[in-house]
């Protein structure tokens, strides 16, 4: 009796997930908030550790965040002007960083993955 190839391939391996329950999306999703984007990249940091994402968007993360944190406090170094174009790019940061942190586990998107 031949073998039948469907059953012996070896199956796929499923895409690994970020968050395990619905509080640890929700606790992962603040990081940016609570940390007023000082910690941006760090959630990308772990899900790259865990195989979720390629290395590059962590990169990418902790690259993007050095540079606009470090642009804002070059333009802005005493803080005391009242421009508040530093403030509004750090909340772009924080606002982008917890929106990407909570579509780490989205099947939809494959950038990437």
């Amino acid at each position: 009796m031949a073998s039948n190839p469907y059953f012996n391939a070896p199956l796929t391996p499923a895409q690994p997930r970020m968050f395990n329950t619905t509080i640890a999306k929700v606790i992962w999703t603040l990081v940016p908030v609570v940390t007023l984007g000082l910690c941006a990249a760090v959630p990308f940091v772990v899900a790259a550790v865990k195989g979720v994402v390629k290395a590059w968007l962590a990169v990418a993360y902790i690259v993007g965040e050095i540079a606009i944190i470090g642009i804002m406090v070059a333009l802005d170094p005493n803080a005391d002007s009242g421009n508040p174009f530093s403030g509004f790019v750090l909340l772009l940061l924080i606002i982008t960083a917890a929106t990407h942190t909570a579509l780490l586990d989205n099947d939809k998107i494959s950038i990437g993955k």
